[in-house]
């Protein structure tokens, strides 16, 4: 995980409709930006469907956020329709990001080791700096825990 009080690492990557987003792009904003797995599993289905519930409520906390996997574009446009999630989902399929928040690591199920997101989120200030670290979270809880964290 990225140390708090560091800046974190600019980006761009495109969005749900193919639309290019930056890190920088938010300042001024704070930036909930969560890395999970895959689209349409149980657990990442949960949690950014609570994110969309709770999302009023990070709107009007001055935050914005953003979810990060390997999926497609299209992937990530099929799962925001089926859902209705109302904030922007990022496709990473080159890693490079997910690299750059160490969220890409070796993961072992049922004694099989492969590679794969860690499920992690962050809090960014407007400044862009990392205010908060959550490795291994729970994807249910999540949500509820960074709208307590904005205050």
């Amino acid at each position: 995980m990225l140390e708090i009080g560091t800046q974190a690492p600019d980006f761009t990557l495109p969005d749900q409709d193919g639309r290019e987003h930056s890190l920088s792009d938010y300042r001024g904003q704070k930036v909930v930006l969560y890395f999970y797995p895959r689209d349409n599993t149980s657990g990442c289905t949960k949690q950014a469907c609570a994110f969309g519930e709770l999302y009023p409520q990070f709107q009007e906390k001055g935050a914005v956020v953003l979810g990060v996997s390997k999926d497609t574009v299209a992937s990530h446009k099929k799962f925001q329709e089926k859902f209705g999630l109302p904030f922007t989902l990022l496709s990473d399929p080159e890693l490079g990001v997910l690299q750059a928040y160490d969220v890409w690591k070796e993961k072992k199920l049922y004694g099989k080791v492969s590679m794969g997101v860690v499920r992690t989120t962050y809090l960014i200030d407007e400044q862009g700096v990392i205010v908060k670290a959550f490795g291994k979270v729970k994807a249910a809880d999540n949500p509820a825990q960074m709208l307590a964290e904005l205050g």
